[in-house]
């Protein structure tokens, strides 16, 4: 059984929403429009230290009490974070008793990304470890081997969003999802991939992120179409 905070993956698949700038006001939104849970990207957010990121945090639970999944995504992975590496992964430990899971990458240095999955167990916060690639889709064999990998790190949840470049691509994200035994968050991402947003799940990806309004990754669908969408299938 896997869940983040009381919400239970095993049961039906959960729609996360990103949150980055204004970071209340899009939370609020966000569970207005169906979202189960928020994606907190501590790399968008404005904050000077952590207790000011734990303000932002308690406001946004004030409004939503959604889980939050806390990131701090590097430029090579999509992101914002600026700062030295050691800096990044002490935020994400520092973070880890206001939320209810964390995502760290695959990519990361095994050192210091045991340090932030080995503070998360103690803390009882779910981890997903995750990969990216934004320039192509690998092999189904590849995918799974990834995936694989990041269950051994330790992921609670292994997660891979890939850039789909056909249709046979998003065939192979969804061959390797539903070949995988442990839980998994898989993405197809741009255009082509748009529509594996919705019927990922249905071959057991426990995760799927909309947009408030504008996408925050390419082919990204916005919530409550995700949520019309996944109630007709769940």
């Amino acid at each position: 059984m896997v869940k983040i905070g009381t919400f239970d993956l095993d049961q039906k698949p959960a729609i996360v929403s990103v949150i980055g700038d204004d970071p209340a006001e899009n939370a609020k939104a966000a569970k207005w429009l169906g979202a189960n849970m928020l994606e907190l990207r501590l790399d968008l957010l404005n904050f000077s230290d952590i207790d000011e990121a734990k303000k932002i945090i308690d406001r946004i639970k004030a409004n939503t009490n959604l889980p939050c999944i806390a990131t701090n995504r590097l430029l090579s992975d999509g992101g914002k974070w600026e700062g030295s590496e050691e800096e990044r992964i002490a935020v994400l430990i520092d973070i880890l008793p206001f939320v209810e899971a964390v995502d760290i990458e695959l990519s990361t240095d095994a050192g210091q990304r045991n340090r932030v999955i080995e503070a998360a167990t103690v803390a009882g916060v779910t981890v997903i470890v995750s990969s990216h690639d934004f320039y192509g889709t690998p092999s189904v064999k590849e995918m799974k081997g990834m995936l694989s990998s990041a269950h051994e790190a330790g992921g609670d949840i292994a997660k891979l969003a890939v850039m789909a470049q056909s249709k046979q691509d998003v065939l192979n994200v969804l061959q390797a999802t539903a070949d995988m035994e442990k839980p998994v968050c898989t993405i197809a991402m741009g255009e082509i991939g748009k529509h594996s947003r919705i019927v990922a799940p249905c071959y057991g990806s426990c995760l799927t992120y909309g947009a408030i309004a504008k996408a925050v990754a390419p082919g990204q669908i916005k919530i409550h179409e995700l949520r019309s969408a996944l109630e007709i299938l769940f």
